[in-house]
């Protein structure tokens, strides 16, 4: 699921029988214990999403990664933290047992947000790129650890099987929490990052990590306040391990018997040493893994809502007149109809799909991984729509050349750039601008001649210089003079706007932009000419305290504010250096739409199909391996984005959609070949191994666990 990856049908019990046991229920009383590993769980996943809901702005926002780079570690991190699942699962099977491991390990958890949270401290001077990294890493393998522990702790606190039907309300509400903690953190955690000020900061990303560290830390005392009514089994060992010990003893032993002692599988070697139940069991687990070879690449474009749909959402408007979405915000769609959903598949989707002909677990996984290809084209929709309202970037061999008009007189203009620079029309607070200047060396240096046939007006010549990568601008004040500068054309990589005041008027005119709600965010001397990122929204300009003008700052945009006087007015123009973000976010809707209802039918029906085809004690080595297929996803993310095959976003999200496709292809072609091992055969194998002890106990191999 979304929100774990996992749901209440993942983790039932395959083999309860409620009708046989609900009578004799009443005689076991509910484990209260229970709901502290209930509220654990919440504040947990409050952490986790709400961390990480923010992660990718604050990588590119803060510490000023490129979107790439920015994609890269948070993949990185997502497979660290699926990478660490195994590990857990055998400290706590091997070694320190559920209860501990969730102790210790949720302290490394916590600490690694509170190495974040002070590392975003920005007045603190720390090395906050050193601090993510760190912190980053010890909620990877806190989180990762503790992952495959919680849900099956839980579950040892249920008396089986006269409990089953109490244990499936546990796992409801243990779900519920789970998607609670996510919806709520994913909705809050962006509004604490850039509603609340902090620090003498604008934004306050050490509340938006902070707030999530202390629900770890309280998760932890939640957790600890019912150790003494926890039911605390003893190590039985990891099967994961005994799996892997006789698939290794398999191999050695097939190179050393081969030829004397041929058998009719390869996994039947292990039969001296590990026995006929476990080499079965092994063999049904391989006939099954053989299915989970296609299913990483889904995880690979599921998880990209917290990265590359989350810096699209930066590219877009969400200002709904009432309400203003944040980028990182839209990713809260995904817990939200998670809930919505799973009740609606039940009793609508599914029965829908059935009269298609879509019955079978296989078909809806396969169809879920479509869906997640059709999201992906529906971003690529979205990707092509964006595209005009990018900033063309100066490129290496050309330089950007932009003049600005600060005169109330009408040019014409002549220079020696050649091209559509070398002749055009400059009228009053105006500009012109060729983006594609051809600078072979470090500089370039040319003329300008500007004739006029304005009253009171004076022709303007000179020289100038372009440089090579960068964005030159020029600015005619009153004096006739031209002041040059280096311009930059991007959209702000903190979600605001950028405006430059080139004001034609007495240098010691005071200037201010008065936001309709923050007040002036904008106080300075009409020679100050630097770019400035301020909020979005409505705006008065103010010279020397009087309105002179009443603008709407578009997120996104880059403006040049141009004001010269007029006799005894003020005359004020703002022009548009580069496009503000018009397009609405209400457009990702359809993606996320599309991406969750494929998940609901590729997560619960993969693992629900895995739990009814696995034997009972490889029930919990297949959870494991569900999540190693979503940390296989994400490095697929990290491969494929570090490879950098295209430099435009539109062709990036077509790949993944057609790799889906073909995935989805693979998945279907496995399928059919796919023949289930029946589990009748472990009832059969179990009951020759016990007659054979009784026949010949001494005689008689246990397996080795």
């Amino acid at each position: 699921m979304s929100t774990d990856n996992t749901s209440e049908k993942d983790i039932m019990p395959s083999n309860s029988n409620v009708g046989d046991v609900e009578s004799d229920q009443k005689k076991v009383r509910y484990p209260f214990s229970v709901f502290f590993i209930i509220s654990n769980e919440f504040c947990e996943r409050f952490n986790y999403y709400g961390m990480r809901t923010i992660l990718s702005l604050y990588l590119t926002r803060k510490l000023l990664f490129d979107d790439d780079i920015a994609t890269i570690i948070y993949h990185s991190f997502t497979t660290l933290v699926y990478f660490f699942c195994v590990f857990g699962a055998i400290l706590a099977d091997s070694l320190l047992g559920k209860f501990h491991t969730i102790v210790w390990l949720s302290i490394v958890y916590v600490t690694g947000s509170v190495v974040i949270t002070l590392g975003a401290v920005e007045p603190w001077n720390m090395p906050a790129m050193a601090l993510t990294f760190v912190g980053l890493g010890l909620i990877a393998l806190g989180s990762g650890g503790i992952k495959p522990c919680v849900a099956a702790f839980g579950g040892e606190q249920f008396k089986m099987p006269e409990q089953a039907k109490q244990l499936a309300i546990f796992f409801s509400m243990f779900y519920f929490s789970i998607n609670l903690g996510s919806f709520i953190s994913t909705l809050v955690t962006p509004i604490l990052r850039e509603n609340v000020k902090c620090f003498d900061m604008d934004d306050c990303y050490p509340f938006g990590f902070g707030l999530p560290a202390i629900l770890m830390a309280l998760s932890i005392i939640i957790f600890l306040a019912g150790k003494f009514l926890y039911k605390i089994l003893p190590n039985q060992g990891n099967m994961l391990v005994k799996v892997c010990k006789c698939i290794g003893n398999a191999i050695s032993t097939k190179r050393k018997e081969k030829l004397t002692s041929p058998r009719e599988h390869w996994l039947d070697y292990a039969e001296g040493k590990y026995g006929r139940k476990l080499v079965l069991e092994t063999k049904i687990l391989l006939n099954i893994l053989v299915l989970y070879i296609p299913l990483p690449l889904f995880w690979a474009l599921f998880d990209q809502q917290g990265s590359r749909w989350t810096f699209q959402a930066t590219r877009m408007n969400g200002d709904l007149g009432w309400f203003t979405i944040k980028p990182d915000q839209m990713q809260v769609i995904n817990p939200f109809l998670i809930l919505v959903f799973i009740p609606l598949y039940e009793v609508a989707f599914y029965p829908l799909l059935n009269l298609l002909g879509i019955r079978r677990p296989l078909q809806k996984i396969t169809l879920g991984g479509i869906f997640a290809g059709v999201a992906f084209l529906c971003s690529m929709g979205v990707e092509i729509y964006l595209e005009p309202t990018y900033p063309v970037l100066p490129s290496s061999g050309e330089s950007q050349f932009r003049i600005f008009n600060g005169r109330p007189c009408t040019y014409q203009v002549s220079t020696s750039l050649g091209g559509n620079a070398a002749k055009f029309e400059l009228p009053p607070n105006s500009y012109f601008s060729d983006l594609h200047v051809n600078v072979p060396e470090e500089t370039l240096s040319f003329t300008y001649a500007l004739t006029t046939n304005t009253a009171g007006c004076t022709d303007v010549e000179g020289t100038g210089q372009l440089k090579n990568g960068e964005a030159n601008s020029f600015f005619l004040t009153g004096a006739n003079a031209v002041t040059s500068y280096t311009d930059d054309i991007d959209k702000s990589r903190k979600g605001l706007s950028s405006v430059r005041i080139l004001a034609n008027i007495e240098a010691t005119s005071n200037v201010v932009l008065q936001h309709s709600k923050e007040g002036a965010v904008y106080n300075e001397t009409a020679s100050k000419y630097d770019l400035e990122e301020i909020q979005t929204g409505d705006y008065e300009i103010k010279v020397d305290g009087n309105v002179v003008g009443k603008y709407k700052i578009i997120i996104g945009g880059v403006y040049a504010i141009m004001i010269h006087q007029k006799g005894n007015q003020y005359v004020t123009d703002v022009l548009i250096v580069t496009e503000p973000n018009s397009v609405s976010m209400l457009w990702l809707i359809p993606q996320y739409v599309i991406m969750t209802l494929g998940e609901v039918m590729y997560s619960v029906t993969g693992l629900q199909f895995s739990y009814t085809q696995a034997p009972e004690s490889m029930k919990s080595v297949l959870q494991g391996c569900w999540q190693l297929t979503v940390g296989v996803g994400n490095l697929i993310v990290t491969i494929i984005v570090g490879a950098k095959f295209f430099n435009s976003q539109t062709y990036e999200f077509l790949l993944f959609a057609l790799l889906m496709f073909v995935d989805m292809g693979i998945f279907m072609w496995l399928g059919i070949r796919y023949k289930p091992i029946p589990l009748d055969q472990l009832k059969n194998v179990e009951e020759d191994d016990n007659e054979t002890k009784k026949a010949d106990p001494l005689d008689f191999k246990p397996h080795d666990n």
